[in-house]
């Protein structure tokens, strides 16, 4: 147990999340005799998710702001259709109709967030009118009907790293991708170390650290070899990578910047954050327009992958993004929450539907299975809370911010037992 602490930074269930994630591989792996950690299966399992995690990555940051966006899958459906209709009609390139849609994300987003912001609408409210509004929207200017769009575009949503350099029973890319990421992992760990000793602070046995950096360049590499050995013509999806790019960009943001600083601190107490000199309107308005911005892309990418365009698209997309968020240990009131959790979050709901399907088991079952894990994982949490102690996604996130060289966590998102008021005097 002593070795166990000192492994996962002197608590075990910290990585809880992570451990519910792996059981529910392993339980799965089992149950459906190896069909669940096969190639084509994992590969799947992203493609057929990663427009879901997307708007989990923006949707944490509306939470962590103190709010909730009801309107994300009608914004996807409609910004979907609209470049659909634009790329066959207008007969724009594929990437300029991305670029379309982006900018029709923002520009939805920037409607919804001045309602928010600046005339004081609850966002539930406003994204409520939203979901109505741009549903009617997608049928309208859709008719309906079911768009399809080139195959240049459907890259986006279901392509693959290309085949590079020799013949192999490898996609190479992929593997390349694979051993960049464990030659970033092992250099931040040095970098780390070297810090901390420079500081004379305490670091690590060195068996610790070398356990844990197995452990993490072992899945890093097991899941490189499941991508890059699958059915001829796929490797490493394109969603996946641009779900990939986004983490990073948006891990960052939040955790190493003024902006995620101030979205923290505008959901844990909006008025002490405005006397400590923090704008929140503006932080409203930039967190509801980010939000329809990924829900664009999210839309367009889940229209590359399905070829078309069709009136039902996005129905139900923000339920299972805003329960990644709560899975991923986001708190109900705001100020609470990370990108890294969310993905977690919606990883496990991810693992989830693909077992229950593998195994056959009805859509009516999925639906409850489903309702239950959310309610579990809340109420979970809200007891560790009420009992004094960190939440489990808390101390996951304060310790990966700690183990990767990026120095303190985030001083406007403390832990729970930490006043939201203190985080910010220390900050000004």
């Amino acid at each position: 147990m002593n070795a166990l602490k000192k492994l996962f930074g002197g608590n075990t269930r910290q990585f809880g999340m992570i451990f519910a994630l792996v059981a529910l591989i392993i339980f799965f792996q089992i149950a459906t005799e190896g069909r669940t950690l096969t190639p084509g299966n994992v590969i799947n399992l992203f493609n057929g998710n990663s427009y879901i995690l997307i708007l989990a990555i923006g949707m944490v940051l509306v939470i962590i702001a103190g709010h909730i966006d009801l309107s994300v899958g009608s914004v996807a459906a409609f910004v979907g259709v609209t470049v659909a209709i634009a790329i066959r009609d207008w007969g724009i390139p594929w990437y300029l109709g991305v670029l379309l849609g982006l900018l029709l994300g923002a520009l939805i987003g920037a409607w919804q967030g001045w309602w928010t912001a600046y005339v004081g609408i609850p966002a539930f409210i406003v994204t409520l009118a939203g979901m109505l509004l741009f549903r009617g929207f997608n049928q309208f200017v859709g008719k309906s009907n079911t768009i399809p769009v080139p195959q240049d575009f459907q890259y986006l949503g279901s392509g693959y790293l290309p085949e590079i350099g020799p013949n192999t029973s490898y996609n190479n890319l992929t593997v390349l991708i694979g051993l960049a990421a464990v030659a970033y992992v092992i250099f931040s760990e040095v970098r780390r170390r070297r810090t901390a000793k420079a500081l004379g602070a305490e670091v690590p046995e060195t068996w610790v650290v070398v356990l844990k950096l197995v452990l993490i360049c072992a899945a890093i590499l097991y899941a490189t070899d499941l991508f890059a050995t699958g059915r001829p013509g796929t490797s490493f999806p394109i969603p996946g990578l641009i779900l990939a790019v986004l983490v990073l960009i948006y891990g960052f943001i939040s955790s190493k910047t003024v902006v995620g600083r101030h979205i923290y601190a505008v959901g844990g107490n909006r008025h002490a954050a405005e006397l400590s000199g923090v704008q929140s309107k503006k932080v409203n308005f930039l967190v509801m327009m980010n939000m329809s911005i990924l829900a664009g892309l999210a839309g367009m990418i889940f229209v590359g992958r399905s070829t078309a365009s069709g009136p039902f698209d996005g129905v139900g997309w923000e339920l299972d993004a805003i329960a990644a968020v709560f899975i991923g240990g986001a708190a109900v009131t705001g100020g609470v929450g990370t990108v890294i959790g969310s993905i977690i979050g919606g990883l496990v709901m991810a693992v989830l539907n693909n077992g229950l399907q593998l195994l056959g088991v009805g859509a009516d079952l999925t639906q409850i299975i489903k309702g239950l894990v959310l309610l579990i994982a809340v109420a979970f949490d809200v007891y560790n809370k009420s009992q004094g102690k960190t939440s489990i996604i808390g101390m996951l996130t304060r310790n990966f911010n700690r183990s990767s060289g990026g120095g303190p966590s985030n001083p406007l998102q403390p832990d729970e037992t930490t006043s939201t008021k203190e985080a910010i005097a220390r900050e000004a």
